[in-house]
């Protein structure tokens, strides 16, 4: 499914945090991967793509920012395309760290070449000027060790799979609506664990105020974050 002769798009969705948008795959198969990544005296990649994408993506950090000097590369939950290309990022960055909740810390302990940093619910991690808060929302949409990070300054929440959209090449950024498309994939492939914590979780995340929603499939949304994530919890009560 994935190409590594395909070349990431990358973009600047807010100050100092840039998106790299790599489309994959034709017709009904077509999908799409971004990362973030946040530059600062400590740079932080937010997912690593899968596996055979770590070309395509090495090369789009390359195009902001030499590769090694990444000091963290954070992840959701433990899937190819959150994880795939942990170590190969860790060994073209010497200084890196993986960065995690502590609850996928506890269970991929020896998945990864470096020991991760273990984020606490809450525990803000200091990028110098900038700083990213972990909130951990365990089955939402999946995943036991399944948490988000919020770039405090831009007030951009890293929701991961949170507004998944179908197709392959995507606009970067936009105000339109994601979650009637993000709601058409999930009825059609339902990936949400259905936890019953969900609703609360999802107040925590709105509760952060996020002017922008960092998606790792689609585009990025920007503008009020907190009703669109109130109204993701009021399509799944409707599910349940």
């Amino acid at each position: 499914m994935t190409d590594s002769s395909t070349e990431a798009r990358v973009t600047e969705v807010a100050d100092g945090i840039y998106q790299l948008h790599t489309p994959v795959g034709e017709g009904k198969a077509a999908f799409s991967f971004n990362q973030y990544l946040l530059v600062d005296d400590a740079p932080l990649l937010f997912h690593t793509g899968p596996r055979r994408l770590f070309p395509v993506v090495r090369a789009a950090i390359a195009r902001v920012m030499p590769v090694e000097r990444l000091r963290y590369v954070a992840y959701s939950h433990c899937e190819s395309d959150e994880c795939g290309s942990m170590n190969e990022l860790l060994a073209a960055a010497p200084q890196a760290a993986p960065v995690c909740g502590r609850i996928a810390a506890m269970v991929n302990e020896d998945l990864f070449d470096r020991a991760p940093r273990a984020l606490e619910d809450g525990e803000v991690l200091e990028l110098g000027r900038r700083r990213v808060r972990w909130l951990d929302a365990p089955h939402l949409p999946h995943g036991w060790e399944c948490g988000y990070l919020f770039e405090e300054s831009t007030a951009t929440l890293l929701c991961g799979d949170l507004f998944t959209q179908p197709g392959a090449v995507h606009p970067a950024l936009t105000r339109d609506d994601i979650l009637e498309p993000s709601e058409a994939m999930r009825r059609a492939i339902d990936y949400y664990a259905h936890g019953r914590d969900a609703p609360g979780l999802l107040e925590k995340l709105a509760a952060t105020s996020p002017r922008l929603l960092a998606c790792m499939h689609g585009r990025a949304y920007e503008g009020d974050g907190a009703a669109l994530l109130r109204g993701l919890a009021r399509a799944l009560a409707g599910a349940a």
